[in-house]
């Protein structure tokens, strides 16, 4: 696990975005992860210039997020579709057919986890994930005392992360409870992962996961286990 501290917010955003443009100019093909809150969105904004200055092109990459709430349709403002054509797709070229991002209103949601995994793997697996860390440590919506064995799944969100995401809707009742995610095999089978961590209410996550220890209790600390992680922190100590 590489450890990189970053001066400033803007810092590590670009920092983040130099390593997808790394990426993207070696391979044009590149399929990415993607990851919504209010971490990345600096580095949206970073991948954003960089296209609009002719530097780069997403004509060809793939890209999968990695949630979305249950329940909540794709052109709700509240939905991580939304999220994500606000501050990415809409800006750049990446064609639709080749966007992904699970889908959390549909009658079968079992089905559409496990149709997202078959998705990824068709794609020929994801190259470079982006993720951002709970104050639990969960990554993507993968919640204290999830299996590391797991793949897209449902799950029950804590009230710290419904509490966190509170500020994003009107009324704090309507946070939804439950998310479809990529699991925790899902994002360990990509090739590269870039871990965002950001501000002081971050502090204690990144303690624990400063701190090496692996458990489920802990699901950030799975990326220990990963031969290619990138940790850019800022502003948590």
């Amino acid at each position: 696990m590489k450890w990189i501290e970053a001066a400033s917010y803007e810092e590590m955003s670009k920092l983040a975005a130099d390593l997808f443009k790394a990426q993207l100019k070696e391979h044009k093909q590149s399929v990415f992860g993607m990851a919504t809150g209010g971490t990345p969105e600096g580095f949206y904004q970073e991948l954003v210039a960089s296209y609009q200055a002719g530097e780069i092109s997403f004509a060809e990459a793939i890209s999968f997020n990695l949630d979305e709430y249950i329940g909540v349709a794709p052109e709700n403002k509240v939905s991580y579709h939304y999220y994500m054509d606000a501050h990415l797709f809409n800006h750049i070229d990446m064609k639709r057919e080749n966007i992904h991002v699970p889908t959390g209103n549909v009658a079968d949601v079992e089905k559409a986890a496990t149709d997202y995994d078959a998705a990824i793997e068709a794609a020929g697996g994801i190259d470079m994930q982006l993720l951002g860390i709970g104050v639990n440590g969960h990554i993507g919506f993968n919640e204290p005392g999830s299996s590391f064995e797991v793949g897209t799944n449902i799950v029950e969100l804590t009230e710290s992360t419904r509490e966190a995401n509170k500020i994003y809707f009107d009324k704090p009742e309507d946070v939804p409870t439950h998310a479809i995610t990529m699991g925790i095999k899902t994002i360990m089978q990509s090739r590269k992962i870039v871990l965002l961590i950001s501000g002081a209410s971050k502090q204690e996550a990144y303690d624990r996961l400063r701190s090496g220890e692996v458990t489920e209790d802990f699901p950030a600390s799975a990326l220990h286990n990963h031969p290619n992680v990138t940790v850019i922190y800022t502003g948590v100590k």
